[in-house]
């Protein structure tokens, strides 16, 4: 599943190429994965333009100039593609958007989406959703706090939307890496010191995996070479049985509420 770093590269790539045009025709092919009638869908969006692109946890958020917002969320298996129509991807498109010549590729969305809400719905939506992880506001104290009362798992909790926004399953693993903390630990469990290496290993590792493009290689136009650079650096997210980066002990895998860990046995002691 996209997750930060994802998110926001495709918000960097689309922003290069959308802000400012105008939506010049909608293609619905799955009515699930839209909010309304597909006719009043397309009514209400051509001949819109877009203001901007606005990414919040792993949303993507297109700003209308009629104050209204086109919120994307991919949700497991989904991705975007923007090209013309010789580029058209030989996967199933549940949503395409033309601009002009050009046309966004809604990807993979049978359990994602993409709503038309007005800015007070967008606002509503997203109360709920935790801080972001690079929030410059966000400090160590006020990351741990976010954590008050939790009793689970540390990756449990970091995957949580409601605790911290953007962070997946991938990354929970890279973050916990870094810290030399196992994903598997219960959060009481974590001493003071603990706190501070596992919110800078957040920072660091999300904005390494940003600036290459996130770990997903699926390319969002034809002469994409960013998106998916990180996925050959990662340390121990889907590397079971290879040799650790820093010490050479092989990853192994775990699970934690139905969802795998992975992690080095040396660097990231149990307790």
């Amino acid at each position: 599943m996209p997750e930060l770093p994802e998110m926001e590269t495709y918000r960097k790539l689309l922003s290069e190429r959308i802000a400012g045009r105008t939506i010049t025709g909608v293609v619905v092919t799955r009515d699930k994965t839209i909010n309304m009638p597909p006719e009043q869908f397309i009514e209400a969006v051509v001949g819109r333009v877009v203001w901007f692109v606005e990414r919040r946890g792993k949303h993507l958020l297109l700003h209308l100039d009629d104050g209204r917002r086109l919120i994307i969320h991919l949700m497991l298996g989904g991705s975007l593609y923007y090209g013309d129509e010789e580029d058209r991807p030989d996967r199933n498109v549940q949503v395409e958007l033309s601009f002009g010549e050009h046309k966004l590729f809604g990807i993979g969305l049978r359990l994602g989406y993409v709503h038309l809400v007005t800015a007070k719905e967008a606002i509503e939506r997203f109360q709920e959703l935790g801080p972001e992880p690079l929030d410059t506001r966000l400090t160590v104290s006020k990351f741990k706090e976010r954590f008050k009362g939790k009793r689970g798992a540390l990756k449990t909790a970091l995957v949580d939307q409601h605790t911290i926004a953007g962070i997946g399953n991938c990354y929970a693993d890279e973050i916990c890496f870094i810290a030399s903390i196992r994903p598997t630990v219960r959060i009481p469990a974590l001493k003071e010191d603990d706190w501070e290496r596992l919110f800078r290993a957040m920072q660091s590792v999300l904005r390494e995996a940003t600036a290459y493009g996130g770990y997903m290689d699926a390319p969002f136009t034809r002469e994409d070479t960013l998106t998916g650079g990180f996925d050959e650096r990662c340390r121990v997210y889907d590397r079971v049985g290879e040799p650790c980066v820093q010490c050479g002990t092989a990853i192994e895998r775990g699970e934690v509420a139905t969802k795998k860990v992975f992690y080095c046995p040396t660097c990231q002691p149990e307790g």
